[in-house]
């Protein structure tokens, strides 16, 4: 069992308000999760992969192996639906520095990480309407840094959302379900429109007459190099390639963090779980369908349209631009700036949402800042949403939250394999325990699960030793961090 919270502090007079119903709670799911990724990985998978085939593989094995997972984190959240979902689970399958180590991850790349890139993307994309927003457009350099518009946009946006959750539960809700139901029907669509004009289109028969020739295509020297894919070496590729995806597929954990806001939350979080995965992952899929109906997955890195770039080539690796323009033409670019505007904006409002509650959970059990585990007036945990706003501001405008982030995939999946594995541990451990939900397909899914990914994380450990290295170094650097917090503890219970 998890220890005691240390007292709460005199300020805080009230509990979490369960304002949050499945409604809300899927929401969440499903916005966290659409960011920017879906209209740009597919490039590098197709890369990475070439076949038509295996890059829409990619996509419905994320999709599998992320409602898996989902499935049997609904088990956990039906047993503890408290504050720090995951950061509860660990502690409570193994031990609190497993715990611990999870939330330091969490609170120093992973969540302020995200909010980081996902606040970029949205500063970004807004500088295609507005061009004074641009990383070229440097204003000034204090202490060695370059600050441009688009980093203090970013910035700027991270601020206001803050700002919104600090109101209260209801408020940040009503902003996730408004975005988040509008990019869903623009991404649905997309989707129809797409399919629409492909079925007119003689790109869908051209990707099946090669749909399963792999290769993997590399740019040296301005000269495309293709490499024929097959045996170990095509495992591999699938290995490097499902990367994008994944993390495109990720967050959909973060609803776990707000269980004590939830309604019923041993029920609501299990369904929320499986309804915004699955609604995600076949959006996803759709998704890929129709860039291979207006696109060829093929192309020439220095073509002269969108056409002859294809998928793998796509300006700027926007493959949902350049489908896009098959169907709405010159002003694709306006409109896929204006859509993914909206699509970032409400990822970030449920990231922001989710991640401070992960940082109160660990204060009440003495392992963050003490006011971290308080919460203002409107319910909420101000001091820990006021820190994670401060802190992702901070990477914005160093510049070094993409690089956190690649340091960390391999961690996140390490992550996830002990928590699907404390399915296991708890089944044992404690078998009379309430269970209103049941891990789906277990014993067998949930290890499949663990199997593919730690063949995943073997993968990305060997081909890219030095970004998991350093991944393993953040969550390393987190254990004294935790004995100095057990320390101050035990000095103040002292």
């Amino acid at each position: 069992m998890s220890e005691n919270p240390v007292s709460a502090p005199p300020s805080e007079t009230t509990q979490p308000a369960r304002a949050l119903s499945l409604l809300d709670a899927t929401m969440i799911v499903i916005g966290s999760m659409i960011g920017s990724g879906i209209f740009i990985v597919s490039a590098d998978v197709a890369r990475n992969l070439g076949a038509p085939g295996y890059v829409l593989g990619a996509w419905v094995v994320t999709g599998i192996v992320t409602l898996i997972a989902a499935l049997s984190y609904g088990e956990l959240a039906g047993m503890m639906p408290r504050a720090g979902g995951q950061y509860v689970y660990l502690q409570e399958a193994y031990n609190p520095l497993v715990g611990f180590l999870f939330g330091w991850t969490t609170f120093l790349v992973v969540e302020t990480g995200t909010i980081a890139a996902v606040a970029t993307a949205f500063a970004t994309y807004t500088g295609v309407l507005l061009p004074w927003f641009s990383a070229d457009n440097v204003l000034f350099k204090p202490f060695g840094l370059t600050i441009s518009s688009v980093q203090l946009l970013a910035v700027a946006v991270i601020v206001l959302l803050t700002a919104i959750n600090l109101r209260g539960v209801r408020e940040a809700k009503f902003v996730q379900l408004i975005f988040t139901l509008t990019k869903t029907t623009a991404l649905l669509g997309l989707v129809v429109l797409g399919i629409a004009v492909g079925v007119n289109e003689d790109f869908w028969s051209l990707n099946r007459s090669v749909f399963w020739e792999t290769f993997r295509t590399d740019v040296v020297d301005g000269a495309v190099k293709i490499t024929p894919l097959a045996g170990w070496p095509l495992l591999t590729a699938i290995g490097l390639a499902m990367v994008g995806p994944l993390f495109s597929s990720s967050a959909w954990n973060n609803i776990t963090f707000t269980a004590a806001e939830v309604k019923d939350p041993r029920r609501s979080i299990p369904l929320s779980l499986f309804f915004g995965t699955l609604t995600v992952s076949v959006l996803y899929i759709l998704a890929n369908v129709t860039y291979q109906m207006l696109l060829p997955v093929k192309g020439d890195p220095n073509g002269a349209d969108e056409v002859a770039r294809g998928i793998m080539f796509a300006t700027n690796g926007r493959v949902g631009t350049a489908a896009a323009a098959q169907i709405f033409g010159t002003v694709a670019t306006i409109i896929m700036a204006i859509f993914i505007m909206i699509s970032t904006f409400g990822c970030n409002n449920g990231i922001i949402l989710a991640g401070a509650r992960v940082s109160y959970a660990m204060a009440r059990d003495g392992l963050f800042f003490r006011k971290a585990g308080s919460l203002n007036r409107h319910g909420v945990p101000g001091f820990a949403l006021g820190i994670q706003c401060v802190w992702a501001g901070l990477l914005c405008l160093s510049g070094t939250y993409g690089q956190l982030l690649d340091y960390t995939v391999f961690v996140i999946l390490i992550f996830y394999i002990l928590t699907i594995g404390g399915v296991f541990i708890l089944r044992r451990r404690r078998p009379d325990a309430p269970r209103p939900y049941r891990a789906f397909g277990y014993p067998v899914l949930p290890a499949l699960y663990m199997v593919f990914s730690v063949l995943l994380c073997l993968d990305l450990l060997w081909f890219k030793p030095v970004t998991s290295s350093a991944g393993l170094i953040i969550v390393a650097l987190g254990i004294p961090v935790f004995w100095l917090w057990r320390r101050k503890r035990a000095g103040l219970r002292g």
